[in-house]
């Protein structure tokens, strides 16, 4: 999903020596990949009034005003910086605009058009935390998927949530999605298999595999 780390790095480089160009490159370069990053957190209902571009362009913005201070000092990965301010951005615009009560026929109605099924890599990382094998299929089946791998999403905490986007929609490694999140990479490790699991058992309802535990007893251990 992110720019190549090689590429990254050489436009962090040449604007390190000053070179505009190349920091406006560096961000340009991030735009999609944030775009898909924010329409996927965006909730169902609100998403249907804000345009996950128009966060983006704020995100990018704040970026470029604190691009200097980074470079001097950069404490993380660039994408995963960007991300944080993303992150920061997304929390703003719930607060200020989410709905405190929520009719469930909205929900439902909203979840048919998630603000990033026109994502094209969204149907296939879709299938990922369905079918580890990626059988082929056909458009129509896989879009079907999505849509129910959406709604199964939105059923789960938003931790189990957050780590399972974070590993197939992002891509990150275990690595990252533990700095991310603030925690070892042995509790982000148990985390995403545990939200693994509980996403599969609504995909699934009569699934064996199905985790009776809860987020608390998690996070505890975390």
């Amino acid at each position: 999903m992110w720019p190549s780390r090689e590429e990254t790095e050489r436009l962090l480089e040449a604007a390190r020596q000053g070179n505009t160009q190349a920091a406006e490159q560096l961000l340009g370069t991030h735009r999609e990949p944030l775009r898909r990053l924010i329409a996927a957190r965006l909730d169902p209902v609100l998403a249907r009034r804000l345009d996950a571009s128009d966060i983006v362009q704020d995100v990018l913005l704040e970026a470029n005003q604190r691009l200097i201070a980074y470079l001097q000092k950069p404490d993380m990965p660039f994408h995963l910086w960007l991300r944080h301010l993303a992150q920061d951005r997304i929390i703003d615009v719930h607060r200020r605009h989410r709905l405190a009560q929520r009719r469930s026929v909205d929900r439902e109605e909203s979840l048919q058009a998630a603000a990033w099924a026109d994502d094209p890599s969204a149907t296939d990382w879709a299938a990922q935390l369905v079918d580890t094998e990626r059988t082929p299929a056909s458009e129509a089946i896989r879009r079907e998927l999505f849509r129910r791998v959406t709604a199964a999403l939105w059923q789960l905490p938003e931790a189990d949530r957050e780590i399972l986007l974070l590993r197939h929609q992002e891509q990150l490694s275990n690595q990252e999605a533990a700095l991310v999140l603030g925690l070892s990479e042995a509790a982000a490790s148990m985390r995403y298999l545990r939200a693994l699991r509980r996403l599969r058992a609504i995909l699934v309802p009569h699934s064996p595999q199905k985790d009776s535990l809860d987020s608390s007893s998690e996070d505890n251990r975390s």
